[in-house]
């Protein structure tokens, strides 16, 4: 078996390890002969079961992967209990794909990948998930115990790789422990603040007791003494790893740690909220966390009747068209709010770390990690009230302590008067043309306009998709993934294919740049095979415009930034989708286009809608650094 090396080529050089080495103590002998005696060497079960039994005790439904030999028995497993294995063309869309999951369902999201080359492909969505706060199980498969850090396959540190990254890490070292340490693993990916923990689980763990005993038998043991010794080291070895693996152990979910404010920080927040004439809510994407559901989150708020400004996974959480759901001008609102509450929004880049907000404004802000509560706040603002606790229920709680009062609504209603303003600039500016091709705030207008009501959004890109983010309306709470703080490109394919899992009956639209598109078009082949029919919609212009944009300005070249325009459709064709071609002769026909693409997605197909865009002064002065 190729996973475990040549470990017989180890062996030959054991014979070398002094004597004394392997001598063990009277109390580590007395503990040997209790673990061999509970040994079941004839079983046929592999520790690839064990992991199964617990992901279907926790509910898991979907193992996202990329096939390897380390950890082909979590696969087979798995499966065979019901677990559907999604197998990605990247390691790392397979993280996304886990990382979508977990946002969508409100429980762990789950990827397993080979050991080595697998793990290091996923570093980039970990530490994605790691910064949008996403509860996810990462396990990787690893060298043979005895051969790690002795040159085997594909065996690396993989552990100080992932320590920075994950709440908790964890390496398997006999049967026996995977149970225990894939429950607590899943308990601390949702406690506190959520995020990724990483288990790496060795090859000679996941295997059955028989094969993994015959590759690690002696073939030519040395002679004499030395000989009889290693022989008796290597046996007890592997009776070791599987000493007491089959003991009925319990795989049920261990409680979830999740931090509340306390009553005196609620009831000090409804007196403020009480006196504010301008109150002004920004919600993060924390405010979708279990255990509060986002209807009753939206209710909340309702109810209230505060102007809200929406970011990341909270897009959407007020519906399409909510009177008190404020998109345009926020900087501006900040500045006259007389009371600004950050729920589960963090004072980083987003917020210019905090200097949008009026130093004379009363802040109250909430959130489940202290050090992003605090974010900044030795700089540019200071919390009236700084809570170390769960948004959405903290939400609620304001709500009913509040009682009926609402904000004055000649407030939210002077904010919405700006929104309308901005927005039909924004449809003025859409119906202008460009020197060539489309106008993309147009195209963007038109699948706004058609989308169906239970669509979900995916954002993979800069520019193209800064736009939408202007222009596209999530029809209801949980309808937007974005890759959050990291902003990372290439997250779409995994997105998109973690979303259609968990709502196959939604539409799911991935707006691609034609830069970020190429992280992930080859997902339009696991997109085939796993019958997901997604729509992509690329905003093909040629270039990475939001780097370009700058670059060309300031340094005068626009090196590294031209692209072509490519011929993005044939490519879905060749991997069993649906593509079109969409260019300016196309713009009276753009509906009827964009409407055929539904059906086509409706009936099975998925879609990718290539469409070629000219260049617009829409989001001049936009960051991109």
């Amino acid at each position: 078996m190729e996973p475990f090396g040549d470990i017989c080529t180890f062996l030959g050089c054991f014979a070398g390890i002094a004597l004394g080495g392997l001598v063990f103590t009277a109390y580590k002998l007395g503990l040997l002969y209790q673990l061999l005696h509970k040994t079941e060497t004839k079983s046929p079960r592999n520790g690839g079961e064990s992991v199964a039994e617990v992901l279907r005790a926790h509910g898991i439904k979907f193992v996202f992967t990329l096939v390897g030999g380390h950890i082909s028995p979590i696969l087979v497993a798995c499966e065979k209990l019901g677990i559907r294995i999604v197998d990605t063309r990247h390691e790392a869309t397979a993280v996304f794909a886990a990382d979508a999951v977990a946002r969508l369902s409100g429980t762990v999201g789950v990827a397993v990948v080979t050991a080595g080359p697998g793990l290091t492909n996923t570093v980039t969505a970990v530490k994605n998930a790691q910064m949008a706060e996403s509860p996810l199980l990462l396990m990787g498969g690893a060298a043979a115990t005895l051969l790690q850090g002795r040159g085997a396959l594909q065996d690396i540190d993989q552990m100080s790789l992932f320590k920075p990254l994950c709440k908790f890490c964890a390496s398997i070292r006999t049967v026996r422990e995977i149970v225990p340490t894939v429950r607590k693993a899943l308990a601390i990916a949702q406690s506190g603040t959520p995020g990724p923990v990483f288990i790496e689980i060795p090859i000679d763990t996941l295997y059955p007791f028989h094969l993994v005993a015959e590759e690690v038998q002696v073939k030519n043991p040395p002679k004499g003494l030395m000989g009889k010794i290693v022989t008796w080291y290597l046996k007890n070895h592997v009776m070791n790893i599987f000493a007491g693996a089959w003991e009925a152990r319990d795989v049920s979910p261990l409680p979830v740690d999740i931090p509340y404010a306390t009553d005196d920080q609620v009831q000090k927040c409804i007196e403020l909220l009480s006196r504010a004439k301008k109150p002004v809510i920004v919600l993060g994407s924390q405010v979708t966390l279990p255990p509060t559901p986002a209807d009753d989150i939206k209710k909340a708020l309702e109810t209230l009747g505060i102007p809200c400004f929406l970011g990341g996974m909270a897009r959407g959480i007020l519906g399409k068209n909510s009177p008190i759901h404020i998109r345009q001008n926020r900087r501006d609102a900040l500045k006259e709010a007389d009371l600004v509450l950050l729920a589960g929004t963090v004072c980083d880049f987003r917020l210019s770390y905090g200097r949008v907000l009026n130093r004379r404004s009363t802040i109250i802000a909430v959130n489940r990690d202290k050090k992003q509560l605090l974010k900044n706040s030795d700089l540019f603002w200071k919390p009236t009230v700084a809570i170390q606790g769960d948004a959405g229920s903290f939400l609620l709680r304001l709500s009913k302590g509040l009682k009926g009062h609402r904000c004055p609504e000649e407030w939210p209603q002077k904010l919405k008067a700006g929104d309308v303003t901005k927005e039909n600039a924004n449809r003025c500016k859409a119906d202008e043309k460009t020197e060539r091709h489309l106008n993309p705030l147009k195209v963007l207008h038109c699948v706004d306009e058609l989308m169906s009501d239970d669509s979900i959004i995916v954002a993979d890109g800069g520019d193209f998709v800064g736009t939408a983010a202007y222009i596209m309306r999530p029809r209801g709470p949980l309808r937007w993934l974005d890759p959050g703080a990291f902003g990372t490109l290439g997250v779409g394919g995994g997105f998109a294919l973690g979303a259609k899992l968990c709502r196959p009956e939604s539409e799911v639209w991935i707006i691609y740049g034609d830069g970020s598109l190429g992280y992930s078009v080859a997902e339009f082949d696991t997109f085939t095979r796993h019958k997901t029919p997604v729509i992509a919609l690329v905003g093909n212009d040629a270039c990475w415009s939001q780097i370009s944009r700058d670059q060309v300005s300031i340094l005068g070249s626009n090196v590294a930034c031209g692209l072509a325009f490519t011929d993005y459709h044939i490519v879905a064709d060749g991997f069993g989708g649906k593509g079109y071609l969409i260019g300016r002769e196309d713009e009276d026909r753009l509906s009827d286009i964009i409407s055929q693409a539904q059906k086509e997605s409706r009936e099975g197909k998925a879609t990718l809608l290539n469409v070629l865009i000219g260049v617009t002064g829409f989001r001049e002065g936009s960051i991109s650094i």
